[in-house]
């Protein structure tokens, strides 16, 4: 299954509609229209095969004889209605047999290069006898005077007459010369006139047939001339009464093959699609890669085809071998979603038998399904927002998945709360390793990453950054995680670089918690790496467990300062009194001492990161500005009855 709103995501539609442009006829243009990919191996096979040989028929500097393509669809419809051709329809099909006859002369030739697409043409035929008799008939779009010895004999009748005129016109000009506006012969309506000055008409005796755009000129057709023109108009009538009669024959002649015009329709349209297949892959330098009879992708020096050269960065990328998932990571604008479109593209452009821009090294198998979740996919007619939108496609995936599927997800778990989002993910991940279904996946979160590290079958991949420029390099290294670069990127575009620093400060503070998610394999049903890092691994049957589990560390005991996550709140709070023996700590918010328990609370900012040297007086923090007062009196003379009190055991 490969909906349309995957092939429109990963832009084959754009393909197809190029292919189609290098058509030259409607019937070949309608079979790429109705095209797309097939998850038949013995036609996808032949269609490959076809496109191959086409483009290496091209690349010998052939012109494959297609040109006379245009009407020919309408005039074979029409067989088989009792329709009498026109002469421009008949020697339009005349040419086009011409053209059928060149074709399989031609495909003979190149049976030994292109063996293939070269049989079709055994199956065609160029109607010889018919061919034969619209060539000896036809010159251009006119009867020829051979075409019937009765034609022969009117048209001479009709040349002799036409002499005659043309004498008593020039008569006729010099006879009444004085009266003419200029000295020209016209026809006007059929008939010989000259131009006669309106106020001497009746010096001319004869028809008017017309005037001109002043009034001042007649168009007369003289007496002389009348009784010639007149058996010129009968024998005329003759003349088109023997061409319907031969045009006639001719048409019985087309009907009579109308099967084998129809079959040439038919092979010239497929002979017009192979060879826009050609055609296309020739735009790209397309290779055939190799088969495989596994549903895998190895992709060498693959290229996004509609980008230009110069801006593409050569993409390596295999999944299927030894890993089913591959988490992509990376700068923002580093390329991970172009990645992941090429890859969807050239597995989509190979199943529907066009050769793929990459090494002809590479190698593809046959997917059954193919979806891909990419971009923000926010519906509004139908009241989706973009995590809802991303859960209707992860769930359509969910559904679909097998070993011969390929799904691809972009941004994982964004949309939505971070944490609940990351353990979704984490969650459809080993489900759908649990179906051996390949998934390529983008992400920004360390716990995906952790993920597709301590995950057999999985495989971290990352888009490089060149740390001196602050640039994306656009090339994906498989069997390492990758960096965000947020605040590189965020200079690149122009943010201020006091706020990017701020936001520098604000993370070199922040404890590296990775709290967020708790990797618990005894419902996953998914193996863990028997090590941490990014490491290639040999593919791990789903299900399989490791029995080397990480060993949990003891969190570190909350120092009075320190800046916490309170949970329950939902905000930061800085801590009074560290815990107790029950794990009760007093966390001090807005001024308000409040008491949670530890497990409620997460590191955030350590003490020492937040005030200078370790001797800090803390009472700065936590006394009230009056109380502040009363301290630094005190702290120079006994006052009678000033006291600080201590706060009391608040509660959550």
């Amino acid at each position: 299954m490969i909906n349309e709103a995957t092939k429109r995501m990963l832009e084959l539609d754009q393909l197809l509609e190029m292919a189609a442009d290098f058509t030259v006829s409607p019937a070949g243009r309608r079979l790429v229209e109705r095209h797309g990919p097939s998850r038949d191996a013995s036609r996808v096979q032949a269609w490959l095969e076809e496109t191959e040989e086409a483009a290496r028929l091209l690349a010998l500097g052939a012109s494959v004889p297609l040109s006379a393509m245009e009407g020919i669809d309408l005039i074979v419809s029409l067989l088989g209605k009792g329709k009498v051709y026109a002469e421009q329809e008949l020697h339009q099909l005349g040419v086009w047999l011409a053209s059928v006859a060149q074709m399989k002369r031609y495909m003979e030739s190149k049976r030994e290069v292109a063996p293939r697409i070269a049989s079709y043409a055994d199956s065609m035929d160029d109607c010889p006898e018919l061919r034969k008799e619209l060539a000896r008939c036809l010159r251009g779009n006119q009867l020829t005077d051979e075409s019937s010895a009765e034609l022969g004999r009117i048209r001479r009748q009709l040349y002799a007459l036409e002499a005659k005129i043309e004498k008593k016109i020039e008569q006729a000009m010099g006879k009444y010369k004085s009266a003419l506006q200029e000295s020209i012969v016209s026809k006007r309506r059929g008939h010989y006139v000259i131009a006669v000055k309106r106020e001497l008409r009746k010096q001319v005796p004869g028809t008017v047939w017309d005037e001109s755009a002043s009034g001042q000129t007649l168009f007369v057709e003289p007496v002389d001339v009348a009784g010639l023109q007149q058996e010129w108009d009968s024998w005329k009538a003759d003349e088109e009464q023997e061409c319907y009669m031969i045009r006639a024959q001719l048409s019985a002649m087309a009907e009579a093959r109308t099967t084998e015009l129809t079959w040439n329709v038919d092979g010239m349209g497929t002979f017009d699609f192979i060879t826009a297949r050609g055609k296309l892959s020739r735009t790209y330098n397309g290779q055939r890669p190799k088969w495989s009879a596994e549903p895998v992708i190895k992709l060498q020096g693959a290229r996004h085809p509609l980008l230009p050269n110069e801006q593409c960065v050569p993409l390596d990328v295999e999944m299927g071998y030894e890993w089913k998932q591959l988490i992509i990571t990376g700068p923002n604008t580093g390329g991970k979603t172009v990645a992941l479109k090429t890859a969807g593209l050239l597995v989509l452009l190979h199943q529907a038998g066009f050769l793929i821009p990459a090494e002809a090294t590479s190698e593809l198998g046959l997917f059954h399904c193919l979806m891909a979740d990419l971009g923000d996919g926010q519906n509004i007619e139908q009241s989706l927002s973009t995590f809802s939108a991303h859960m209707t496609n992860v769930a359509a995936m969910v559904k679909a998945a097998d070993s011969r599927t390929l799904l691809l997800l972009d941004e994982l778990a964004a949309g939505t709360d971070p944490g609940e989002g990351i353990a979704l993910s984490i969650a459809v991940l080993e489900h759908l390793l649990s179906q051996e279904a390949l998934v390529a996946a983008t992400t920004h979160f360390n716990e995906i990453k952790r993920y597709a590290s301590q995950t057999a079958g999985c495989m971290n991949a990352s888009m490089t950054f060149d740390p001196q420029t602050l640039r994306p390099l656009h090339r994906l290294v498989i069997g390492e995680a990758g960096e965000s670069r947020a605040f590189a990127v965020a200079r690149r575009f122009g943010l201020p670089e006091a706020i990017v620093a701020r936001a520098e400060a604000m993370v070199s503070n922040a404890p590296q918690s990775n709290e967020r998610i708790t990797m618990v394999d005894a419902d996953s049903g998914v193996a863990r790496k028997a090590i941490p890092g990014n490491q290639a691994k040999k593919q791990a049957r789903p299900g399989q467990k490791r029995n080397d589990e990480e060993a949990p560390t003891k969190p570190k005991a909350f120092q009075s300062g320190d800046c916490v996550w309170i949970y329950p709140l939902k905000r930061t709070g800085i801590v009074y009194q560290e815990a107790d023996e029950r794990g009760n700590v007093i966390v001090q918010v807005e001024q308000k001492k409040l008491t949670f328990n530890r497990k409620r609370l997460a590191p955030y900012i350590d003490r020492s990161k937040l005030y200078p040297g370790s001797d800090y007086d803390m009472a700065i923090v936590f006394d009230s500005k009056s109380d502040r007062k009363k301290r630094h009196l005190m702290s120079r003379k006994y006052v009678k009855d000033v006291r600080i009190e201590n706060p009391p055991d608040a509660g959550e």
